[in-house]
């Protein structure tokens, strides 16, 4: 018998032998169940391959990054918190060991074991990338900043980190689902082209404002200069912001594909969208095709002056 992770064998197996709380196997079966309907939902969209295997991926992320976004927003813009439009507001009242809210707990939690499971998926299940090594340090860079600024109560600051940071990668996945989208059934959409041309521009302006305008100048700024202000002798000031500051190198450096990717569109390289960070499929194969028949040349063997192949 199978035993799928939505199953409720499955899920008592979980609560009562392996005593996992109720709601991390909550968590555990809505990932599982989304991720089941995402392909069976693939292949009812007839999409092409080498799509429908990439679409999974984008439904997830976007599904998690939306709700994780708009729990952040909650916090900072439907509750008593300040932090967005007085970031140094952060560390007022700042003491070793002070008590974590639990709304900015609960968000911690979803966070770290999101991008704890992002480590492993980036190198084990997600498509290979040009830029999948960077993404491997960027999770492990990222899981640390919410470790450590849990265990040193920078929680503050970090909910405003995590809000400036989502967004971007919600109107990413949207717009790769809308490219999957336009080819679907072997025809054209126009509408999915539409959107997806949309989402594009709309995601090169918010990784520009959210990723390089405000995030040095709420919370650098915050870090750097207003913790100092408000705690002369904080700990871990060199250490927290040097990850932070890796995490601002690691923004610039997605921003060149990005400006690589508008150069294509300029000047015609580009007629179609497309994500310039994975590899090219022809290229691939075309170097696979010419590389075969190379080696194929080498294998060739003179039997009583005729040329064969040598197969294996």
């Amino acid at each position: 018998t199978v035993l799928w992770p939505t199953t409720f064998e499955v899920q008592k197996e979980l609560v009562f032998t392996c005593n996992v709380a109720s709601r991390s196997v909550g968590l555990f079966s809505f990932s599982a169940s989304l991720l089941s309907w995402c392909q069976p939902l693939a292949r009812w969209c007839c999409l092409q391959p080498k799509d429908a295997v990439k679409t999974p991926e984008s439904a997830w992320k976007l599904t998690f990054y939306t709700l994780s976004w708009s729990y952040s927003f909650y916090l900072l813009f439907c509750t008593h918190y300040s932090f967005f439009h007085d970031p140094p507001s952060a560390f007022h009242g700042w003491k070793s060991g002070m008590p974590v809210p639990r709304n900015i707990a609960i968000a911690y939690l979803i966070q770290g074991s999101f991008y704890g499971h992002s480590i492993y998926a980036t190198i084990y299940m997600d498509i290979w990338r040009k830029d999948s090594v960077v993404m491997v340090a960027h999770h492990v860079i990222t899981l640390a900043l919410i470790t450590f600024s849990y265990a040193f109560r920078y929680h503050n600051i970090g909910i405003l980190v995590l809000f400036l940071h989502d967004i971007s990668d919600i109107q990413l996945e949207f717009t790769k689902l809308n490219v999957y989208l336009k080819t679907r059934g072997g025809g054209y959409h126009v509408v999915n082209e539409v959107i997806s041309n949309v989402g594009c521009v709309t995601f090169c302006v918010t990784w520009f404002w959210f990723r390089l305008y405000w995030f040095p100048l709420k919370v650098l700024y915050a870090t750097c200069i207003g913790s100092l202000e408000a705690v002369p002798n904080i700990p871990f000031y060199f250490f927290f912001n040097a990850l932070l500051f890796a995490l601002l190198l690691m923004n610039i450096y997605w921003f060149l594909f990005i400006v690589l990717f508008v150069a294509k569109v300029l000047t015609g390289q580009m007629r179609e969208l497309g994500d310039v960070r994975e590899y090219e499929e022809e290229g691939e194969r075309r170097k696979a095709s010419v590389l075969g028949k190379h080696s194929g040349k080498e294998r060739t063997r003179v039997q009583n002056g005729i040329l064969k192949d040598k197969h294996l």
